[in-house]
């Protein structure tokens, strides 16, 4: 539902044109150093502004109510909530009855029966990745030495990212793009076999960020295009090293040592200024719909602090469950 983790569970919960939206964390350890200070430079990260970004723009500034005491985690549930302040619920009024091709309106509809939230894209939006990202801090510190980072491949099939942006915007249409994301420093033997992978809980994790409609590992879909003999990672120390990453850090859904790799497709943002055919479900006719208000030419532009968040919080989890990560962080010798 709207939870995600075994042990580092976190609770994501708003709406994009709500009051707030936010995350609720249990399992972080005690003796974390951490503030609302800390969460500044990845949701800035986040944060529109760039050609191809929605206009829309929230100061995002976060509020963390409980779990933190003295400037270090308590080990009780932490809450952070981001504030919506900019937002123009009257854009979306007539999506009601035509339904955004490529988006949630339809099947958000069918699934809560007309009571949701529409406004914005309510709880489906890519605003709820602010709670996401809120969480990966956390994640990232709870994973260290650990290092977690994602960068644009392309975008609109091109590695011009800036061109290909400016195009989009000419033709006031969307765009995707590939992300990849690297995983460094971890210890081998975390993850099980089967059912809790790593592939698996990294996947699960990572296709709770809205937009991603792919995911593919080390060498992924070229591996189908290779004899064994070279897609195998011949090993070079006892460490377990490898020539080749092929595996992409994971060898039996446990990682190996090595750098893990994965990619992720991001599709063209739903909705584009472009007009489209649509259902009329009033009328019960096709009608022209150009979508109004304020979206991204190209999400993927923001999605890579969402993707390290995202694996960050996957791999705090399967750390905890491994016993990589100590419960308590720094115990202390005496009461002060």
């Amino acid at each position: 539902m709207n939870s995600f983790g075994k042990l580092f569970r976190v609770h994501i919960f708003g709406e994009s044109h709500g009051q707030v939206v936010g995350i609720l964390m249990d399992g972080i350890p005690a003796g974390i150093p951490f503030s609302a200070e800390d969460l500044t430079k990845d949701l800035d990260r986040r944060r529109s502004g760039a050609a191809g970004t929605t206009p829309r723009k929230e100061d995002d500034i976060p509020l963390v109510k409980s779990g933190v005491f003295r400037g270090y985690t308590t080990g009780a549930p932490l809450l952070i909530q981001v504030e919506n302040k900019n937002t123009r619920s009257r854009d979306y009024t007539e999506l009601r009855k035509t339904p955004r091709p490529g988006h949630a309106d339809f099947t958000a509809f069918k699934k809560f029966g007309g009571y949701e939230d529409y406004r914005g894209g309510g709880h489906f939006s890519g605003r709820l990745t602010t709670g996401l990202v809120a969480a990966g801090v956390l994640a990232k510190k709870m994973i260290a030495p650990a290092k977690v980072n994602a960068t644009i491949l392309e975008v609109g099939g091109s590695t011009d990212i800036e061109a290909a942006v400016q195009q989009a915007i000419r033709e006031e249409d969307s765009i995707g793009g590939i992300i990849e994301c690297r995983i460094r420093r971890l210890p081998a033997g975390i993850g099980e076999p089967f059912f809790d992978s790593v592939e698996a809980v990294l996947s699960h994790m990572v296709f709770s960020v809205p937009a991603i409609k792919g995911i593919e590992f080390g060498a992924g879909f070229a591996a189908a295009k290779m004899r064994g003999s070279e897609h195998n990672d011949n090993f070079i120390s006892i460490e377990g090293t490898t020539e080749t990453n092929h595996a992409g850090g994971i060898n039996g859904g446990i990682t190996n040592g090595n750098e893990i790799v994965f990619r992720v497709v991001v599709k063209p943002t739903s909705s584009t200024h472009k007009a489209q055919k649509t259902m009329n479900f009033v009328n019960e006719e096709m009608q022209e719909l150009k979508v109004e208000g304020r979206h991204d030419t190209c999400i993927a532009l923001r999605v890579p602090v969402v993707l390290e968040a995202a694996a960050a919080i996957a791999m705090a989890d399967l750390m905890l469950q491994g016993q990589e990560i100590e419960r308590i962080n720094q115990p202390k010798d005496t009461i002060t």
